[in-house]
Parts: C-alpha cells; structure tokens; sequence
C-alpha cells in the first residue's frame, strides 16, 4: 500500500515526520493547527513547497496573545487559508469552568492551562476538516512538549476519519533553520522570540529558549502582563466573589459572564503581583521541563471554590474529592479529556458542585491575599462555638437523662 493510500483509507495512521506528507494528495484539502509562531508557520511554507492546492490554517482563539490580523497576514503569505475561530466563552464554560470545579492544579504545583484548551482546539479541527472533507488535521507540538500527546489523544477519542499528527515528531528542524527557510520566503516576522509562549484567557506560558535550563533561569519583567505589580506600596482592596453551584458568577456583587469575570481579576489580582507559577512538568517518558505561568484569576478563584466548597460538603466527601482531583488532572493532561475515566470522575465533581453556593471576601495586599469573609448558602461552619456547644451538650444531656418513674439502681 502506498503512502497516498495509507492517507486516505487508514483511519487510525498517525503522521510523525515530514517524509509522511510526501503522500498527501494535491487536490484534497489538509488542515493544520496554526498559533501564528514559528513552527506552525513554517509547517505552512513546507505545504506550500508541497504544492497542496487547498491548505486550511485554523485558529482557535481562546483569548491568546497574538493577534488575528498578524495571523492572517502570515497565513496569506505562505498561501493558506485562515479560519479564525472565536471559541472565547466556550473555553470557558465547558472548560475552565469544570477545571475550577475539579481543583484542576498539577501536582500541587499549578493550575492546568493548555491542558484544557487542547480538546477544544482538537474538537474545532475536526469539525472544521470534516465539512471540507480534509484529508489531514496537522499540528506542530514536538516530542518535548505535553501538547503531542494531548492533541493526538482527542483526535483520537474524537474518531477523525483521516491522518492526524505532527511531523515534527520523529523530524525535528533547528530554529535557525526554520528561521532561514521562512526570510528565504520572504517572511522575516518571527526572529525576535526568545521563548516559545500558550496563552489563553486563564492562563499566560513560557517555556523553552532562555527557561530551557530549570538550574538557571529568569524570565524578564517585561514578558509578565497581568501579574506586573502595579498597585501603590502599602496598597489594598477588598473583593469578593460569589459562586453558584461550583462555579463564580458575580465579582463584588455584579453577575458577569465568566470570560469577564477572569478578565477582570487577572489585572485586579495580578496588580499586587501574585499569580505567578513556576515548576517542571513531565514529559511523555518521565522527562521534566520547565514552565513558567502566570494567572491570577485561577490564583484566585480556585481558592475562593475551595473555601466556599468546604464550607458546603462534609469533610470525608472533601477527602475523597481531592484524590480524584488528581485522578482528572491526570487523565485531561495525558490527553483522555473526551475518555471515559475522566468524564466518570467529573460526575462525581459535579454532584459536588451542586451543593457548593456562597462567596468569599478577600483583602488584596502586595504579595499576597486574605480572606475576610467565608459565606455558604448552606453552611456547614460554626458562627459561635459557645453556643453550639451548649445546646449540643444541652441535647446529648437530654438524650441520655433518665425518663420520668424509670428505675435507678439502689445506692451502694
């Protein structure tokens, strides 16, 4: 069988290197991932080479960084198609929204982020290549980024009918010869990047480049957003923010849509600089790399979740809760975000969710938070502790007294 075969009948063939594109038929339409950076850019100018008639770039804005106009001007260049997807509220609402609800944080160490877009931008692919009959959904994560394994996996548990992956896999090319490739092109526009940067509105990451070394490594202030300090020395305010049935629907009393509401915390929160996140993330084959992040509305809010959430639910389902925490980190993080484990387990989260209504006080301060107010729709918590141990020891008392014309037993 032949390669053009394989392409267009085998349903589970997963492309690796350059080499398989080699069988890609001219005149079917291919789709690829494209975030505006250097490898998806220059995945572009490969196909163009190829002379592939039909070539479809689509992006997924989930509240990114880069810019659509940059985009499409790059995508025009190389001869591609861009298709800019606002997928901004469903990011989310089917996603961050159940991260938050499930205490989505890595090992302790950080909340998730890419994680959670991976399956959205995967699931818009699809969609996208099965109106126009593509052949192909490409992307360009590499062997050294979690990425491979998570778009590979929701293709697959998503059943896309073509060829899927990316041919960086086994075929990696050096920066400096992507760089040349693509000014040979007459594209010059990404030389200046010194990091390889995902962004999203929950999350802003670096990694790679200067961060390549866990044992020396800073990242420079100016790469920061949300979390440059810029609120006064010696500054505060208070916030609060209100939370329905697991998930935050109003700051400071004003119901916003949850897209706003984590805009808006992300400068109000980030001000006093928190929010930052820094650790090592395995790879595929029990390799860390560094990461660094910063994201002060999921700083915020998913402990704001957690204390509303404990002032709701009995402290044995909170125990249990918290290991499968990380039973649906780790199954969103190897790529089963549509498998079925990970959706058994957030279920069970969200019959948890239910019962979590209330709101959280916080006192912002440079370098850190305070609460100043815990409030549950449904409280389990003590507002006076010496009346309720009166009344509880009034009720055991009661319980146990003796009932009027009962025998006592004589007196030694």
């Amino acid at each position: 069988m032949t390669t053009t075969q394989a392409v267009q009948t085998a349903p589970s063939e997963i492309v690796r290197s350059f080499s398989q594109l080699d069988g890609l038929d001219p005149d079917r339409p291919v789709v690829t991932l494209f975030s505006g950076g250097l490898d998806s850019t220059y995945l572009l100018l490969r196909l163009r080479r190829m002379g592939l008639r039909e070539v479809h770039a689509v992006s997924v804005d989930i509240g990114e960084d880069e810019s659509g106009p940059y985009k499409r001007q790059v995508a025009e260049a190389l001869g591609a198609r861009l298709h800019l997807l606002d997928r901004r509220t469903e990011f989310a609402e089917r996603h961050v929204a159940p991260a938050i609800a499930a205490q989505a944080v890595y090992l302790g160490i950080h909340p998730v982020s890419s994680t959670l877009s991976r399956p959205l931008i995967a699931r818009s692919a699809v969609e996208l290549a099965r109106s126009l009959g593509a052949q192909a959904v490409l992307h360009t994560a590499n062997r050294s980024q979690n990425t491979l394994r998570r778009l590979n996996g929701a293709l697959r548990l998503l059943g896309y009918e073509g060829a899927y992956g990316s041919p960086y896999d086994l075929d990696p090319v050096t920066r400096d010869d992507k760089l040349a490739a693509l000014r040979a092109a007459g594209v010059d526009l990404l030389a200046g990047r010194i990091v390889s940067g995902d962004s999203n509105l929950w999350c802003r990451e670096f990694e790679s480049g200067i961060l390549d070394d866990p044992e020396r490594h800073e990242v420079p202030e100016e790469m920061y957003t949300w979390s440059r300090p810029t609120a006064a020395p010696g500054s505060s305010e208070l916030l609060t923010v209100t939370v329905e049935r697991g998930r935050p629907v109003a700051l400071d009393g004003e119901p916003l849509p949850l897209t706003e509401l984590i805009d808006r915390l992300n400068r109000r929160v980030g001000a006093y600089g928190l929010g930052r996140y820094s650790g090592l993330e395995h790879l595929d084959h029990g390799e860390k790399v560094l990461e660094i992040r910063e994201m002060p509305a999921a700083w915020l809010l998913l402990a704001s979740h957690r204390h509303v959430e404990s002032a709701c639910l009995d402290a044995e389902l909170v125990r249990e809760k918290r290991h499968l925490e990380q039973v649906w980190v780790r199954e969103a993080l190897e790529g089963r975000w549509f498998g079925e484990l990970r959706l058994a387990v957030q279920s069970f989260v969200d019959s948890c969710a239910v019962r979590t209504s209330g709101s959280v006080t916080w006192r912002l301060r440079t370098g850190g938070a305070d609460t100043r107010s815990i409030t549950a729709d449904r409280p389990l918590y003590l507002r006076d502790r010496e009346a309720w141990e009166e009344r509880a020891i009034s009720a055991e008392s009661a319980a146990f007294a003796p009932s009027a014309g009962s025998l006592l037993p004589a007196a030694a």
